[in-house]
Order: C-alpha cells, then sequence, then structure tokens
C-alpha cells in the first residue's frame, strides 16, 4: 500500500468517528447473536459513512459492519481517499477487549484503502481501551487490484 506510514487521528476526530461507530451498532440487525457491531469510515474529505452488521437465518449469507459500510461508500462512488476506520462492539459482551476486523473485514477495507493508495488506522474499540492499528499491520502482505494489473 501506498504512503505505509500509520496516519493519526486527533482527539475530537477520533471521538466522532467513535460516537458514529457506536451509532451504527444501534441499527445492527443482530437476532441470531445479539452482538451488534458497527463500523465508522472516515474519508480525506471528511465523510464519515457507516454500517452495522446484518444477519440472516441462513447464517454465511450474514454481513459484518465494516462490510455493510465499504459497500455504501463504494455504491456512492468512493474509489479511495479512505483515513481511517472504527470497529465497535456491544460493550455488554465478553470481556470488554477491543475487537478488531475478522479477516474477511480486512480485505474488504483493503481493497479499498489500495484503491487509495492509503493505509488507514483501524481504531479497534473496548469498552476500556481504543487499539490503534494501521491495516497493513492488522493484513500484512494484502493481496489486493494491483496484483491483477
Amino acid at each position: 500500500m501506498g504512503g505505509g506510514a500509520e496516519m493519526t487521528l486527533d482527539e475530537k476526530t477520533e471521538a466522532k468517528l467513535i460516537a458514529a461507530a457506536h451509532e451504527a451498532a444501534g441499527h445492527a440487525y443482530a437476532p441470531y447473536s445479539d452482538y451488534q457491531v458497527g463500523a465508522a469510515l472516515l474519508f480525506d474529505d471528511g465523510a464519515v459513512i457507516t454500517g452495522s452488521n446484518v444477519e440472516n437465518s441462513s447464517y454465511g449469507l450474514a454481513l459484518c459492519a465494516e462490510t455493510v459500510a465499504i459497500a455504501r461508500a463504494l455504491g456512492e462512488g468512493r474509489r479511495g481517499g479512505l483515513q481511517a476506520v472504527a470497529v465497535v462492539g456491544p460493550e455488554d459482551k465478553g470481556d470488554g477487549s477491543p475487537i478488531t476486523p475478522c479477516g474477511r473485514c480486512r480485505q474488504v477495507v483493503n481493497e479499498l484503502a489500495q484503491l487509495g493508495g492509503t493505509d488507514p488506522v483501524v481504531l479497534c474499540v473496548g469498552s476500556d481501551e481504543v487499539r490503534r492499528v494501521a491495516l497493513s499491520t492488522l493484513l500484512p502482505h494484502a493481496f489486493g487490484p494491483a496484483h491483477l494489473a
């Protein structure tokens, strides 16, 4: 990926992005797992696009929050400019540790990041901690659009 360096966000921007992810989690459709996840994407023009997980009675058809947010961004014509991603889960489940995108979502986020040559910071949010990790650290040696050219 281009850029290479992990982006840092100021506290206000980070708080806004995490709040947007929490709001998105409130719209999750998770009747089977009861595990509501929200994701918020920050673009270089300041736009924030969110998504929440959408489960399905045919479990394999469920969509993760990050995938929904990326699909919305691509559907709006965005082809790059991804600067940061925040991912939150329910605060009353698990041990409160920060959650990270699953492997599939890491690849889906990587696709959009590579289109713009960015290495977005991923805010993995827990009840008492936010881990800030570059996407390239979460998905090293990633496969992307450049491999098909």
